[in-house]
């Protein structure tokens, strides 16, 4: 009995934090450049500079994350560009100063962080915080990246489609198309072509048919 009670808490339960975050997204979706049909926006989050965020269809972005357009040295405020279909576990950073463009069908896992941006630290005299930002240079993740947990991609950093990007990984360089980077900085450890790496599978269902 008090398996199923308690299973049947835990569903209610469930159904009420879906449908609580479906309508808190219905109720800051206005504030947005552009929130897509069916994007989920997961509570609680951290919103800075969402008019200057784009969300595409069919998107969820988990409890816990920070999307954020800033100034940047110019004077001109950030954007943020996320394609259809962008799944992220929780706690992801999306920081811009410049601009950050995510395109369709990339996976975030858990504790994500993006930056399009740094501060700057030369003044000794003064604290980090206080010296606004510094090094700015766009960021782009290619359709169907797959970005594993308590991974960094740093300014000017172009991710291909494709990629797959290893637990704990700190992305400084580019990553080419369909490729496997890990860790501290990140380099590549493998690379793939698309088409062998269909054939291959479709023969393995083969095999197995």
């Amino acid at each position: 009995m008090r398996k199923i009670v308690g299973r049947t808490a835990l569903g209610l339960t469930r159904t009420f934090v879906r449908m609580r975050d479906k309508l808190s997204s219905l109720v800051v979706a206005g504030a947005f450049e552009r929130f897509g049909r069916n994007t989920v926006l997961a509570r609680p989050w951290r919103l800075e500079g969402e008019n200057r965020v784009a969300l595409g269809n069919g998107c969820w972005l988990g409890p816990d994350s920070w999307i954020q357009c800033v100034p940047g040295p110019d004077g001109r405020t950030g954007s943020i560009r996320v394609g259809d279909r962008v799944t992220a576990s929780g706690s992801l950073v999306l920081s811009s100063a410049a601009s950050i463009v995510v395109h369709d069908d990339v996976l975030f896992a858990r504790n994500v962080y993006v930056s399009d941006h740094i501060h700057g630290y030369d003044d000794t005299s003064r604290p980090v915080h206080e010296q606004g930002v510094a090094k700015v240079a766009p960021v782009v993740i290619d359709a169907g990246a797959w970005l594993g947990q308590n991974v960094v991609v740093c300014p000017g950093v172009t991710i291909g489609r494709g990629a797959v990007i290893g637990a704990g990984s700190v992305v400084n360089k580019d990553v080419p198309p369909y490729s496997v980077a890990v860790g501290a900085p990140a380099r590549v450890v493998k690379t793939f072509d698309p088409a062998e790496r269909t054939a291959e599978l479709e023969s393995k269902d083969l095999a197995h048919a």
